[in-house]
């Protein structure tokens, strides 16, 4: 019987199984450095593409903080454009009252009696002065009284030390100021209110 000697096939076979094997390992290592590769560009395109959204919504933000600083600003103007809208609406509501004021202090101004100062704190007049006796003072209280646009007097001092021995007393009143016209203003204000339905 014929003998094989199978050794140098085997050595052979064993030889070309290690090339396929290192063969294998280095296409797995090469597609692994790719596939890093490849995550690698696929984490930095999203981080530049995460990036460049921060940085539009950063300028969208600033932007916006700029608009909104504008519109604060335009509310202040507004705000000082009202104010002052109302303080010449108070100054030509006022004017009229005023002129009736001084009217009205001149009015009931009875004899014997002189005005130094008048001191306005908004609806109530400070009136100091001098008068020849007490008598004088009540007379004038008395009158600003009666008088339509002066109501509520009310005295603060009365003292016997004027330099003056024609009128020897110091006085000080406090009298509120009222607008005869203000209920008749009111008044044509809701009738003009209700003639249009409430509308503005």
């Amino acid at each position: 019987m014929a003998r094989i000697n199978l050794l140098p096939w085997r050595e052979e076979r064993r030889k070309q199984r290690q090339q396929e094997f290192y063969v294998l390992l280095g296409m797995s290592a090469v597609a692994g450095v790719i596939a890093v590769f490849i995550g690698l560009w696929f984490i930095g395109s999203q981080i530049d593409a995460q990036t460049e959204r921060n940085n539009t919504l950063t300028n969208e933000i600033k932007a916006l903080d700029a608009q909104i600083a504008e519109i604060e600003e335009l509310d202040r103007q507004r705000d000082r454009l009202i104010a002052r809208k109302e303080i010449i609406e108070q100054l030509q509501a006022t004017r009229s009252q005023m002129v009736h004021l001084f009217d009205e202090l001149v009015r009931t101004l009875p004899d014997g009696v002189q005005l130094d100062s008048i001191k306005q704190g908004g609806a109530t007049l400070t009136l100091e002065g001098v008068a020849q006796s007490n008598a004088r003072v009540s007379a004038y209280m008395r009158n600003l009284d009666a008088s339509d646009w002066l109501k509520e007097s009310e005295i603060v001092k009365i003292e016997a030390r004027g330099t003056d021995k024609t009128v020897p007393y110091v006085f000080s009143l406090k009298v509120n100021l009222e607008d005869p016209n203000a209920d008749k203003d009111a008044a044509e204000a809701a009738s003009a209110v209700a003639v249009t339905g409430g509308a503005p």
